[in-house]
């Protein structure tokens, strides 16, 4: 059953009706609600305070080589309301050359520097970038909107709201939402383009797809993309336009990528635009030609070729932030885990896999009948228009998961997801049509519609519910978030974001000040004045040789917690698979945050031996 749905591609925010508005502006509102609860809840994850270094860098000395694996827009905005507040900054970590990051060190001294207000600056920051999730989530409601009506696109934006990957990362000072958001922007801009070939569109397409750049180097994958999509969409009618009408909209399409590489280019405030292609020295096997451990001296496979000469129209700390993330993609320096196994070389699979446990079941739901749907668009929209907007989506996505070096955080294809939510627009349809006509629709389409409205339920109640603990949140597939750990590592589960909630399980139960903490995060505990000393592999030992934990007459106990990743055994030295197994054997004395959890053993009564004799003055 075809069902056409009443919207116009072009209508304007205004003539939206007041009701659709309201309803929009209220789940934005929430959105930003649960953001910001997320935001003050957390302690800084392990890059962020390198995220937020690198900001107050670039204003402060005009430059952008700390962090330049990434672009800096987010870095830039998140630094603002940090640098009106004050804060203290020490650059003594601060170097530069080839191959050189000294954006965790500089972290780490900022930090120190800042002692407990830490915190507060980096909740500062986060509430800065809560905006770009904001923007996405519009974005994709006025794209589902022109694409399959009013209620497609409240169904989208539902999706987007309550998505718990968008709550999680969109609270952080990180690009991986941001980029979700001006990605899906940046082809929504192209898209309208197609319909609409002119040129004030192909300059707004522009400066939107150098803003989408600015925020993640990963959406490079549009520059080849988009052309072939431009032609495959004219050729969509059967035969080509006139050569006359396909040279002028080539001509529009330089005009967008000349305006996006201006646009980045902006954004690095014109720091040493057009370099060229010889001039680098780089540390990549990829880029600097050379192999082994002498590619970390650097090098250029380009040097002697004609190719040397070349400018290239992005700023040069772009390019070296290229080079950066392919020698990270080549040399990795760790293993990577997923689900009990770790691995060297990582899995084409891994994306796929993460992601049928990260996203809510009753957005899978969702997504499968939205591809069972029939119809659903809204007049004047056809099959093409619905490629042009999966087409992106797959494409990041085989290009992510073809990057096996980095198997080590879902948050890289989150720019993919914003392109099925709208993709689940199709859905409204199906509704309207089963709310308008009632017990007289059919059979068929009130059972989709039921099945609708239970899987947005289910999306919903599975994200509120876990809710500030997005960042550790997983679906019903493994259990939820308490086992989520045994599956994922690092920003998929723990990624030191759970000091604040350890601080107050400390303070609920002052006999466990002093614990021991096996912690991944991008600060020490000490300096935040959380009383715990490091775990070390003597404390593995001791934890194996215990017959009880957490239950038993004791009369006094030691406490141990430990973060979900070094749970693991992503340092085997300190947390060996013996202790791994029994830790996932054993139910904790308590959970803390997203994916922490307290254990604790009987207390050793000192004895001569444990005492330290302090070692004679010379």
């Amino acid at each position: 059953m075809n069902v056409s749905v009443e919207s116009d591609v072009r209508q304007p925010v205004a003539t939206v009706p007041r009701r659709e508005r309201w309803a929009v502006a209220a789940l934005l509102c929430l959105h930003a609600l649960l953001l910001a609860w997320g935001a003050s809840e957390k302690s800084p994850t392990l890059n962020e305070p390198g995220h937020l270094v690198a900001g107050i860098s670039y204003w402060t000395f005009n430059r952008f080589d700390v962090y330049s694996v990434n672009p800096p827009l987010v870095r830039l905005v998140a630094a603002l309301p940090v640098m009106a507040a004050g804060c203290e900054t020490n650059w003594k970590s601060f170097t530069s050359g080839p191959g050189v990051r000294p954006e965790m060190a500089m972290g780490y001294d900022f930090c120190r520097a800042n002692g407990r207000r830490t915190f507060f600056l980096v909740t500062l920051a986060r509430l800065a970038c809560i905006p770009f999730a904001l923007f996405g989530g519009w974005t994709a409601w006025r794209w589902s909107r022109e694409l399959y009506g009013a209620t497609g696109a409240l169904l989208t934006l539902a999706v987007w709201c309550f998505s718990p990957m968008m709550l999680a990362h969109g609270q952080l000072i990180t690009s991986d939402a941001a980029a979700a958001g001006l990605g899906l922007a940046a082809c929504r801009s192209f898209w309208r383009w197609l319909r609409d070939p002119t040129w004030s569109q192909a300059a707004a397409s522009g400066a939107m797809l150098g803003l989408a750049e600015l925020a993640k180097t990963t959406l490079l994958v549009f520059l080849p993309l988009w052309p072939l999509v431009w032609l495959a969409y004219r050729l969509a009618d059967g035969r080509l336009p006139a050569w006359r009408r396909l040279g002028r909209e080539a001509g529009m399409l330089l005009l967008r990528f000349a305006l996006a590489f201006y646009v980045i280019n902006f954004g690095y405030a014109f720091e040493e635009c057009l370099p060229k292609l010889g001039s680098f020295t780089f540390v990549s096997r990829s880029l600097s030609g050379v192999e082994g451990p002498a590619a970390s001296r650097g090098g250029n496979r380009f040097a002697g070729s004609w190719l040397e000469e070349v400018p290239l129209p992005l700023p040069r700390n772009y390019v070296v932030g290229i080079d950066l993330q392919r020698r990270d993609f080549e040399t990795y320096h760790h293993e990577f885990y997923l689900s009990g196994t770790w691995s060297k070389t990582g899995w084409w699979y891994y994306y796929l896999v993460a992601l049928t446990m990260k996203v809510p079941l009753g957005a899978w739901l969702l997504l499968g009948l939205a591809t069972l749907a029939r119809g659903g668009r809204a007049p004047g929209i056809g099959p093409r228009d619905e490629a042009v907007l999966l087409l992106p989506g797959i494409g990041l996505l085989a290009f992510v998961s073809a990057q096996t070096g980095m198997n080590e955080h879902v948050r890289y294809v989150l720019p993919v997801l914003p392109f099925f939510q709208v993709w689940i627009g199709r859905l409204g349809s199906t509704l309207s049509a089963a709310w308008g006509s009632g017990a007289g629709a059919p059979f068929r389409t009130r059972a989709i519609a039921g099945l609708t409205v239970a899987g947005l339920v289910w999306h919903v109640v599975s994200s509120v519910a876990c809710v500030p603990h997005s960042l550790a949140y997983f679906n019903e597939t493994v259990g939820g978030r308490g086992n989520g750990w045994l599956h994922l590592t690092s920003s998929n589960c723990d990624w030191g974001q759970d000091l604040i909630a350890l601080d107050r399980f400390i303070a609920r139960h002052p006999q466990a000040g002093g614990l021991t903490l096996a912690y991944y995060g991008g600060l020490e505990p000490a300096e935040v004045g959380i009383a715990s000393r490091p775990m070390r592999p003597e404390d593995g030992a001791r934890l194996l040789a215990a017959e009880v934990w957490n239950e038993g007459p004791a009369e006094a106990w030691d406490y141990f917690a430990f973060g979900g990743t070094p749970a693991v055994g992503y340092n085997p030295a300190v947390v060996p698979p013996a202790l791994v197994a029994r830790l996932a054997a054993t139910e904790p004395f308590a959970r803390v945050g997203d994916a922490m959890m307290i254990h604790r053993i009987p207390k050793v009564p000192a004895t001569t031996s444990d005492v330290t004799t302090p070692a004679p003055s010379e």
